[in-house]
């Protein structure tokens, strides 16, 4: 599964951003897809995903009423919607995809696939 992950930039305390993933060659929703982002001298930490199945998403804590993980199967894509952007927000940000057990949903080490990542700086 190639995944390519799209829309990062550079914006303001408070703004919006919208991230893409995206897949050619596979059906996104045959996948949990995960997103993750990584920030300079940091590990890599999760920030949210989506299930396959129901499409459920569920959320790191920093995160939460912040961000908004959905599909659009017609698309095949899976899109992050960041509101209310901080300065901690800024990082690389990667989408990953898998087939893992709900309970390792969270876990880095769980997605098999992943895209390239996508640059998100928030100035304050």
């Amino acid at each position: 599964v190639q995944l390519q992950a799209s829309g990062g930039g550079f914006v303001q305390a408070g703004g919006s951003l919208r991230l893409s993933c995206a897949t050619s060659r596979n059906t996104l929703r045959d996948y949990v897809v995960g997103w993750f982002r990584q920030a300079p001298g940091k590990e890599r930490e999760f920030v949210g995903g989506i299930m396959r199945s129901s499409s459920n998403p569920f959320y790191a804590d920093p995160v939460k009423g912040r961000f908004t993980i959905s599909r659009d199967n017609a698309k095949n894509t899976v899109n992050l919607h960041m509101d209310n952007l901080k300065s901690e927000d800024t990082a690389v940000y990667y989408c990953a995809a898998g087939t893992m057990i709900y309970s390792e949903r969270r876990n880095r080490d769980a997605y098999k696939y992943w895209g390239q990542g996508t640059l998100v700086t928030v100035s304050s």
